[in-house]
Protein backbone atom coordinates (compact mmCIF):
# COMPACT_ATOMS: atom_id res chain seq x y z
CA UNK A 1 0.00 0.00 0.00
CA UNK A 2 1.46 3.64 -1.39
CA UNK A 3 0.20 6.69 0.51
CA UNK A 4 1.91 9.84 -1.34
CA UNK A 5 2.49 12.53 1.41
CA UNK A 6 0.58 15.67 -0.02
CA UNK A 7 2.78 18.41 -1.09
CA UNK A 8 2.12 20.56 1.17
CA UNK A 9 2.71 18.49 4.25
CA UNK A 10 5.83 16.90 3.28
CA UNK A 11 7.05 20.85 2.62
CA UNK A 12 6.23 21.46 6.49
CA UNK A 13 7.69 18.49 7.47
CA UNK A 14 11.01 18.83 5.82
CA UNK A 15 10.75 22.88 7.32
CA UNK A 16 10.15 21.05 10.53
CA UNK A 17 12.78 18.65 10.54
CA UNK A 18 15.45 20.12 8.73
CA UNK A 19 18.27 21.49 9.29
CA UNK A 20 21.48 23.42 7.33
CA UNK A 21 24.09 22.44 10.51
CA UNK A 22 23.09 19.09 9.66
CA UNK A 23 25.89 16.45 7.07
CA UNK A 24 22.35 14.89 5.91
CA UNK A 25 19.87 17.70 5.84
CA UNK A 26 17.96 17.16 8.79
CA UNK A 27 18.10 17.32 12.75
CA UNK A 28 17.82 13.92 13.45
CA UNK A 29 17.05 14.77 17.31
CA UNK A 30 14.18 16.38 16.76
CA UNK A 31 13.04 14.34 13.86
CA UNK A 32 13.04 10.83 16.55
CA UNK A 33 11.35 13.64 19.29
CA UNK A 34 8.40 13.90 16.43
CA UNK A 35 8.19 9.95 15.49
CA UNK A 36 8.43 9.16 19.13
CA UNK A 37 5.43 11.71 19.94
CA UNK A 38 3.32 10.38 17.02
CA UNK A 39 3.70 7.05 17.75
CA UNK A 40 2.56 7.65 21.56
CA UNK A 41 -0.68 9.46 20.13
CA UNK A 42 -1.05 6.44 18.43
CA UNK A 43 -0.97 4.07 21.20
CA UNK A 44 -3.28 5.93 23.14
CA UNK A 45 -5.55 5.98 20.32
CA UNK A 46 -5.43 2.37 19.78
CA UNK A 47 -5.93 2.02 23.61
CA UNK A 48 -9.02 3.97 23.74
CA UNK A 49 -10.52 2.22 20.68
CA UNK A 50 -9.41 -1.42 22.50
CA UNK A 51 -11.16 -0.33 25.77
CA UNK A 52 -13.96 0.85 23.45
CA UNK A 53 -14.37 -2.50 21.70
CA UNK A 54 -13.89 -4.10 24.97
CA UNK A 55 -16.76 -2.44 26.48
CA UNK A 56 -19.12 -3.16 23.44
CA UNK A 57 -18.35 -6.56 23.99
CA UNK A 58 -19.67 -6.84 27.09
Amino acid sequence: MSKEIPEDAYREIERTIGSDQSVVGIDAKKTHIIIIHMLQKLEQRLDAIENRLSQLEK
